[in-house]
């Protein structure tokens, strides 16, 4: 069980002197048997006039900064410090019923579950609901493990990964049809892919970890990273990253868990100023394993706007870019 610690530092510069408006940064891991929390803790600079904790609505853990005066910089400078448990991708056991595809989801879970089941993206020609087909047995049902395992490898070996800045994701079609995009963008993708066949996924955000000797070909390190989660019966919510062909949980640090990427930003906020105020943002994520060696660290990512106030939102995860502390590239 190694003992993981991340920094996760975020700067924002300015031209002169801007005032800030209200700023929520999402950092602190999510305690589970699978990853225990030693210590967090959060630096700003300036001090804010007030700093509270609060729980959104999937139950992530929220700081919200509030300032009272003007600054040339704001500066974020959060660390964690955790135990990882690392799960074997093959130790999930599901329920007899669940265990080969198609599988219906029990009376008592499906009203919890419907809005993760539920497309979020149009695809008008059912192009994901073809290309995800091709995963299933031409007769008789499909290995429910073997199935998600398949996608998941198929992402990661067949598409181009390609570190983005910008805000948002693309959208599921794009990517298909490109073949390349960010781990945010094939987290998506493969959302979206999961859903069509009827299964409960959801987005995640949170830290790579590329210090094991497993983890040395990972791509996605230096910013926050972004994979998914598909329910099952008997083994609950399973981690799968398309961008790095993981199962389980083994090198991801789970921060944040949303049914879209727009609600796992990992740091957004707003100032007042001029346009040309904005002189960019810098983000340098690393993350150490005290049982092996350091590694990944970040880069620059936007800022940012209009007239007299501009927001600026990180993304989820896949590489460095967005406001406020790293997009997952």
């Amino acid at each position: 069980m190694p003992i993981l610690s991340v920094r996760h530092v975020t700067t924002y510069r300015y031209r002169q002197p801007v005032a800030f408006g209200e700023h929520r940064i999402t950092f602190r891991p999510r305690d589970s048997y699978d990853q225990r929390l030693i210590e967090a803790s959060i630096a700003i600079v300036p001090e804010p006039a007030s700093l509270h904790w609060v729980h959104d609505v999937f139950g992530n853990c929220v700081a919200v900064a509030r300032f009272a005066g003007r600054a040339e910089e704001l500066r974020f400078d959060c660390r964690i410090r955790l135990d990882h448990t690392p799960i074997n991708a093959l130790d999930f056991q599901l329920e007899d019923h669940a265990r080969r595809y198609p599988f219906a989801y029990g009376a008592e879970d499906i009203p919890d579950l419907t809005r993760s089941i539920e497309r979020q993206y149009l695809d008008p020609n059912r192009e994901i609901d073809h290309w995800v087909r091709r995963f299933l047995r031409q007769s008789g049902r499909t290995g429910t493990q073997d199935l998600l395992a398949s996608i998941t490898k198929a992402i990661h070996s067949e598409f181009t990964y390609v570190a983005r800045s910008e805000k948002g994701v693309q959208d599921p079609l794009s990517t298909l049809r490109l073949g390349r995009g960010s781990c945010r963008d094939f987290s998506v993708l493969m959302m979206e892919a999961a859903r069509s066949l009827g299964l409960a996924a959801r987005f995640v955000s949170g830290y790579l970890c590329i210090s094991s000797r497993e983890g040395a070909g990972h791509v996605g390190g230096g910013a926050t990273h972004a994979w998914v989660q598909v329910y099952l019966p008997g083994a609950g919510w399973v981690e799968f990253d398309p961008t790095n062909g993981i199962i389980g949980n083994r090198d991801l640090i789970r921060v944040a868990i949303a049914r879209d990427p727009r609600q796992a930003v990992p740091l957004h906020g707003t100032w007042m100023g001029f346009p040309g105020d904005d002189l960019g943002m810098t983000v340098e994520v690393s993350v150490a394993s005290h049982e092996n060696a350091a590694a990944g660290l970040g880069g620059p990512a936007e800022g940012g706007g209009p007239a007299s106030r501009t927001s600026r939102a990180t993304d989820a995860p896949d590489s460095l870019a967005a406001s406020g502390g790293g997009v997952p590239s």
